[in-house]
């Protein structure tokens, strides 16, 4: 592999994460729910005076340990990388948060406006994230080795575990204020709608001849 073609792949690495920040934090200033992947992150950051991005990063290295855990001797070690990938998301979401300061939406087909461009952006983030083909935030790989060890699709697996954020979050938010914040409507939206824009982003991009995945060679 030459060097420009590694050049290029960190970069699309690089490229996927940014737009991955700002898609979530799009979809948690439309005020409708945050994704299912931050919603323990926002919770907390909501809960303790620490960024998101910050509560986003360290719940990637628990995804981490436990992919460690999970695969032990077996565990990859240049997959320690991933502790970078965590790292720059979570920093790119607090970028996206300060960037955008100024999207409050007020009426609610503005905050839905919001949450379906978030959901967008996010897509063409993971997109490009994989397309990669360097590494993935520790939230993803541990769903995929999860999946594998249990012998189920990483589909299904992908429900149970983002279901399990969710609920994980709703007992942080009901524990810390009695009621629910950070979860919405949105959250279901967005855990439902990014997939689909994922593939219709792949559709497009391969249509225009715009094939990322050639990188891999």
């Amino acid at each position: 592999m030459s060097g420009s073609t590694i050049i290029k792949k960190y970069a699309l690495l690089i490229a996927g994460l940014f737009f991955m920040g700002l898609g979530i934090s799009l979809i948690t200033k439309s005020y409708l729910g945050t994704s299912p992947i931050s919603s323990v992150p926002y919770v907390l950051c909501l809960v303790f005076p620490v960024t998101f991005g910050a509560f986003a990063f360290l719940l990637g290295i628990f995804f981490l340990l436990i992919e460690i855990l999970i695969l032990g001797r077996n565990f990859p070690k240049i997959q320690f990388l991933q502790v970078f990938v965590g790292l720059i998301l979570g920093f790119f979401i607090d970028l996206g948060m300060s960037l955008l300061f100024f999207v409050e939406p007020g009426f609610y087909a503005s905050r839905i406006v919001t949450l379906v461009f978030g959901c967008i952006v996010l897509a063409l983030g993971v997109y490009l994230e994989i397309s990669s083909n360097t590494f993935v935030y520790p939230g993803d790989a541990v769903v995929k080795i999860i999946a594998d060890k249990a012998g189920r699709t990483f589909g299904t697996t992908k429900v149970a575990f983002d279901t399990t954020l969710c609920c994980t979050a709703a007992a942080i938010s009901y524990l810390s204020f009695g009621t629910l914040k950070g979860l919405g409507e949105g959250t279901i939206i967005s855990a439902l709608l990014v997939g689909y824009i994922i593939t219709a982003i792949s559709a497009v991009f391969l249509y225009f001849g715009m094939d990322f995945q050639r990188l891999k060679r």
